[in-house]
């Protein structure tokens, strides 16, 4: 994220009074592909004139424990995250209010012992589970950590930790390209007490074998959104729409787009999202630092405030802060 280039593009944040709950974002303090990004870099995004009031962390793969048994190694990152939330709490500014972090689900049953030292570390905080199945088999498609096994949401041991995870009343984040909704909906049918959530309106992919064909990508896209649409235990992240994979090439211009540029090429996607899944079943998201390769957090939620232009006050309340409010469990 050069904010160099970012600052080229300046917009004063639309309707500031709104209340938004950030529903995804990182933190990590050590260099990576996208630099830095620590609580002081979130409250730089932050205050920059949206009225964001709390966040949810989500998992990013970083501050593992680099010590004891390799399945319990992630909770170090909710133990880090802990922190800095503590601190969110005593210092002006949005509040960490939720932590989602990682444990292997096919570790089965088995994945009780990681789940419970998370829901101990994060302080009352601990919400959910991201394990990534995102795989494109494409050596042009950026690994998202880890290349998961073909197959991973059917796989009988990570069923069985999907469903323990469900019984602790935890949420489990999908992360997975476009060409693998299909086997989001059967997840969803084969544990339907577990919550899922679809992160990035379901990664549509536009790199790699799926660069230059948006349209035939969108034709294969469409459908299986509506099949998750319909399945009662599934919400949506509304967002992510700054990610490079995605094949728009903002990140190639000479100065980041403004936030109409940004709904120019993807404002009549998120409002068909929104129209399928009800915007009681939807939730923006930041996505930061990783959108932050393409576009300002004051012109992200700028695009996406304009995109909940015309629907009522209360649905655009339920998209800003509402649905992320009761799906994450967070004080009202």
């Amino acid at each position: 994220m050069n904010r160099e280039w970012l600052a080229l593009t300046v917009e004063e944040a639309v309707e500031p009074e709104l209340e938004i709950i950030d529903a995804h974002h990182h933190l990590w303090d050590v260099a990576g592909t996208y630099g830095r990004y620590e609580l002081d870099d979130l409250r730089t995004d932050t205050g920059t004139g949206h009225n964001i009031v709390e966040t949810v962390f989500i998992d990013c793969g970083a501050n593992y424990l680099t010590e004891g048994p390799d399945h319990l190694r992630p909770v170090g990152e909710t133990i880090y995250v802990a922190g800095r939330a503590d601190e969110s709490d005593v210092t002006p500014g949005a509040r960490i209010a939720a932590i989602v972090g990682h444990a292997d689900l096919t570790l089965g049953s088995r994945v009780g012992e990681v789940l419970d030292a998370h829901v101990e570390a994060a302080g009352g905080r601990f919400r959910g589970v991201r394990h990534t199945g995102a795989r494109a088999n494409d050596p042009a498609v950026p690994l998202s950590r880890v290349e998961p096994p073909a197959g991973l949401y059917a796989d009988p041991s990570f069923l069985e930790g999907a469903a323990t995870l469900a019984s602790m009343g935890l949420t489990f984040e999908a992360w997975q390209y476009h060409t693998q909704l299909t086997e989001v909906a059967d997840l969803a049918r084969a544990v339907p007490e577990l919550r899922i959530i679809v992160n990035h309106i379901g990664g549509p992919l536009g790199i790699g074998r799926w660069a230059g064909r948006r349209d035939e990508m969108l034709e294969r896209w469409r459908p299986a959104m509506v099949e998750l649409a319909g399945i009662d235990n599934i919400v949506l992240k509304v967002g992510g729409i700054g990610m490079t994979r995605y094949g728009v090439g903002f990140e190639d211009g000479d100065r980041p787009p403004t936030s109409d540029d940004l709904l120019a090429v993807w404002g009549d996607e998120l409002r068909w999202c929104i129209d399928e899944f009800g915007p009681d079943q939807c939730m923006f998201e930041s996505n930061f630092p990783v959108d932050g390769e393409s576009c300002s957090y004051t012109v992200l939620w700028n695009a996406l405030k304009k995109v909940s232009v015309g629907y009522s006050p209360n649905e655009r309340a339920a998209l800003l802060s509402g649905t992320a409010r009761r799906v994450y469990r967070l004080p009202g």
